[in-house]
């Protein structure tokens, strides 16, 4: 979840943003390049989202189907989904690769990228976009939210009958290892879910808004234009939310910020031990 945080800070805001807004004329505005980008661009948004579903449904099971949870929280199941996501995720957004033209011609280079006339007038181009626009906004939504709702569910019940066991056992005081653990998994889950559903709701608004109303707006800065500045807005919190993530696990997660410290522990003791060689 990391990594693909990570990936879209480097590949949506550092490629893409800042490379587009002070390197306009660099080789990454080539036509075949700003292609690639654009996939490249939706696809590791994708990634981070579903790894954030995955990690959603991955603690309902935990907490919430013991009898499952021996054979689905594995590390070996953790390395498939992973794979599963990352694939299917490539091969959603591979087609974007195909649904631009350039917008000039330089001495035989295409620079830029416009989007065909036949990506608005075809019916097999209309079909993939709503299907992009339901797998991409709305069922995140619902995967996270509903695996949510059931997981407190859970858990309330099951503080419920905790706190009636220890009533019944006054005076006998026993610490509740089991507890503290699902507290502090309902901590780091709740902070992702949260994160997620904080940074990324004005975007499914978006989307609802621009969708339903068919409201466009010219290509080029506009903020008079409210459906533009409302999808800028939408895709500054998204990015948000990957940068944000990150510091989230190292908060939450003692194995995580072990790992951090040995990362960057890791090159002085090298060289100390160089050194003393």
């Amino acid at each position: 979840m990391a990594v693909s945080d990570l990936t879209v800070i480097v590949t949506a805001v550092i490629l893409n943003r800042v490379a587009g807004i002070y390197f306009p004329f660099s080789f990454l505005s080539i036509t075949p390049v700003c292609s690639l980008r654009s996939a490249i661009n939706y696809g590791s948004i994708d990634c981070s989202t579903y790894l954030t579903v995955a990690f959603t449904i991955d603690r309902f099971i935990a907490i919430c189907c013991p009898t499952l949870k021996i054979t689905y929280c594995t590390r070996r199941m953790a390395m498939r989904i992973v794979g599963i996501v990352i694939t299917s995720c490539c091969i959603k957004n591979v087609f974007l690769y195909f649904i631009y033209e350039p917008r000039y011609m330089v001495k035989n280079i295409p620079w830029f990228c416009n989007i065909k006339d036949m990506y608005f007038t075809s019916l097999a181009w209309t079909v993939y976009e709503w299907i992009f626009t339901i797998l991409s906004t709305c069922l995140p939504f619902i995967l996270i939210l509903l695996p949510n709702v059931l997981t407190v569910r859970s858990i309330l019940v099951a503080n419920g009958a905790r706190t009636r066991l220890q009533n019944r056992n006054i005076g006998k005081n026993q610490s509740d290892a089991e507890l503290e653990k699902r507290k502090k998994s309902i901590v780091l889950l709740f902070a992702i879910s949260g994160s997620f559903f904080l940074f990324n709701a004005l975007y499914l608004i978006t989307i609802m808004y621009v969708r339903i109303g068919n409201l466009t707006y010219a290509s080029g800065s506009d903020f008079n234009n409210l459906p533009f500045v409302l999808n800028e807005s939408a895709i500054m919190l998204q990015f948000l939310s990957t940068c944000i993530n990150p510091f989230i696990y190292a908060g939450t997660q003692n194995k995580f910020r072990a790992e951090l410290n040995n990362l960057v522990q890791h090159p002085w003791r090298l060289l100390l031990k160089k050194l003393k060689i």
